[in-house]
């Protein structure tokens, strides 16, 4: 609950309706303590007294009755009308889109188009049918809005219940002999709950202005009970000559609906954890930019080179430093490898680079990526919109979350290739097939017609690598292209990578966890951990003798065919968080050979033989001494 509230303060505007609905409500729950008049009590002698006339701070209307004290019991009534209504909709549309959603077939149609046949009709026609079948009354208006609302909750909690009904979660408690109704509650309603608040928080407005529609009509409230609508109702003969007697309970409305709104929407961002940690926030164009300090100068021998590269994520009131000082290079026609565990930082290092990162929470707070001599961090929007895609290129690791499933590849690589050069639709669309030719997709002229899901996982590869030559770029950022692929196809992959390497001179940075991979293609690696460089060098003098002893570790984690049998191989403990990284090496508390001076200061990158640098002040010998 703390945090729950802790969250919400964070929307100031949410905070501000929090703050007015809770003083209306307690008004409204103290009003039978207080010093009013009685609301009903009429004398026509004192009829239509203006605000804080003597005896009547608000007032009074056309019967003389006492405006502050009718707006008191009336914003009273209004809003336990309003609150059950919601309470009433919620329940029952939420338990027959849950019944709907889960059980499918037969059921979900009768059920839903029972809900399409309520929802065909204006609801406010609706209700008021409803209130003309049952007759006017209060609560006969408050059973026609909750009937209304009936429609909305059912069809919003009936589409999120017919994706959780199919997850293996559901299964496993059919599997394990659970009754449908126990499933129902014990694993479907508590993941629907929050929907359900969130609903309940932005209709509770409408709910409120929909009774007091229906008493401002004479089909609500009866006299000489007040709510809201049944004194705006009452007020509007007497609004050009009296307006104060329709003003007081139009501003009450005013306040409650807007409060209740403000409200809504803080709640829904407190309760969706990708909205509070600002993951559906709007993202900028390019990543937000606060260096401090001086920036690094270009490095005259590299085509792409990252410079003490920092990246946080600022979420709230923690930081979590997901890249701490890079530094990188790579030549044309090189391949580099960047690996590490996952959490590494090895990603946002490479989404970095053109300010991929999404802001909010992506911060670059340090260092330079030059890409021949320019500095591409704070570069202008349409800079680097000019180099995305045509001169630095990016593979993912899931084609089938990159690729549009709406449209077909030859749509999507014709958009790549007009994106950059302007060029006819035939002439691009020639282009896309030479490009699944030159990656190796048979029948290119058939294909290029399909659409993602109609290929299989190492075709979509294919198409993503496609696409990232469709503008002949200078480097290529792979982020693990390979890793949801069976060992057959990445072999496959890897294979046409590096041709495409040797014919076309690219530079491809290869962000991978697989050893193997480096060793197959890369001519030089990278090891990161906890968003740093540990160990830097040829592929081959890593491979053979690696120096850092995290990287010694991971290779060890490696299983070796045919060396007879041998425990596999596990890194201690856990990588550290890093929103609290320790003082000195990030490593020190899993590394078999930490010293004193590991967590005393912080350890730098220094050389280790020719073209090799370690961020580590006792290195490993031999691989066979960090398995020991």
């Amino acid at each position: 609950m703390k945090s729950f509230l802790s969250l919400l303060a964070r929307n100031r505007l949410a905070l501000g309706g929090l703050i007015v609905m809770g003083v209306v409500v307690l008004l409204a729950l103290v009003t039978p303590l207080l010093p009013l008049a009685d609301p009903d009590v009429t004398n026509t002698a004192n009829r239509f007294k203006l605000p804080l006339s003597e005896g009547g701070l608000l007032g009074t209307d056309h019967l003389g009755r006492d405006l502050l004290s009718r707006l008191m019991w009336g914003t009273r009534l209004s809003l336990a009308v309003g609150f059950a209504a919601a309470v009433i909709a919620a329940t029952l549309g939420a338990a027959i889109g849950i019944v709907a959603g889960f059980y499918g077939g037969r059921t979900d149609n009768i059920i839903m188009r029972g809900v399409d046949m309520l929802m065909a009709f204006p609801y406010i026609l609706l209700a008021l049918a409803i209130v003309a079948a049952l007759g006017p009354g209060l609560m006969n208006a408050l059973i026609a809005v909750a009937a209304v609302n009936i429609p909305f909750f059912a069809r919003n909690i009936r589409g999120i219940t017919v994706g959780i009904a199919h997850k293996e979660f559901v299964d496993a408690a059919r599997l394990s002999g659970m009754t449908d109704w126990r499933i129902i509650l014990t694993e479907v309603l508590p993941n629907v709950i929050p929907v359900i608040v969130i609903a309940m928080s932005t209709t509770v407005g409408w709910m409120i202005l929909e009774t007091a529609g229906l008493s401002f009509l004479g089909l609500g409230s009866q006299p000489p009970q007040a709510d809201l609508g049944s004194m705006l109702g009452e007020a509007r003969a007497a609004l050009i000559s009296n307006p104060h007697t329709s003003i007081v309970p139009g501003a009450m409305i005013l306040v409650i609906v807007m409060a209740i709104n403000l409200l809504g929407d803080g709640v829904r961002d407190a309760l969706d954890p990708r909205l509070k940690s600002g993951a559906l926030s709007r993202p900028m164009p390019t990543t937000r930019v606060e260096r401090s300090g001086p920036v690094p100068a270009a490095s005259d021998d590299a085509l792409l080179a990252l410079r003490g590269l920092k990246t946080e994520f600022q979420v709230k009131d923690r930081v979590y430093k997901a890249v701490g000082g890079v530094d990188l290079k790579v030549q044309p026609g090189e391949c580099l490898g960047v690996i590490g565990e996952s959490g590494s930082g090895k990603s946002v290092t490479a989404l970095s680079v053109m300010g991929l990162v999404a802001s909010p929470p992506g911060v670059i707070t340090g260092g330079a990526v030059h890409y021949k001599g320019g500095d591409l961090i704070g570069a202008p929007y349409e800079t680097l919109r000019s180099l995305r895609g045509s001169r630095i290129a990016y593979i993912f690791q899931d084609p089938l979350a990159t690729l549009h499933p709406l449209y077909t590849i030859g749509d999507q690589l014709i958009e790549a290739v007009r994106a950059h050069h302007p060029t006819d639709r035939a002439a691009a669309r020639a282009h896309a097939i030479e490009l699944l030719k030159s990656v190796r997709i048979p029948n290119a002229e058939q294909r290029v017609d399909s659409y993602p899901h109609e290929m299989s996982g190492g075709m979509r590869q294919r198409v993503g690598i496609a696409m990232a030559l469709a503008n002949d770029p200078e480097v290529i950022i792979a982020d693990e292209p390979t890793t949801a692929l069976d060992v057959t196809v990445q072999a496959q992959i890897l294979s046409l990578l590096e041709d495409l390497r040797r014919e076309r001179g690219l530079a491809i940075i290869f962000i991978t966890h697989d050893f193997g991979v480096v060793a197959q293609i890369c001519d030089r690696v990278a090891v990161m951990y906890a968003g740093r460089i540990v160990e830097e060098g040829p592929s081959e003098a890593i491979l053979n003798a690696p120096a850092h002893p995290y990287t010694a570790r991971l290779m060890a984690c490696v299983p070796e065919l045919g060396q007879g049998r041998r425990e596999l191989a596990a890194i201690p403990g856990l990588p550290p968080a890093v929103d609290r990284l320790p003082q000195g090496c990030a490593f020190a508390d899993r590394c078999h050979k930490a010293q004193e001076g590991c967590r005393a200061a912080d350890i730098l990158l220094s050389d280790h033989g020719a073209d090799h640098r370690v961020r580590c002040i006792a290195p490993e010998d031999t691989l066979q001494e960090a398995r020991a």
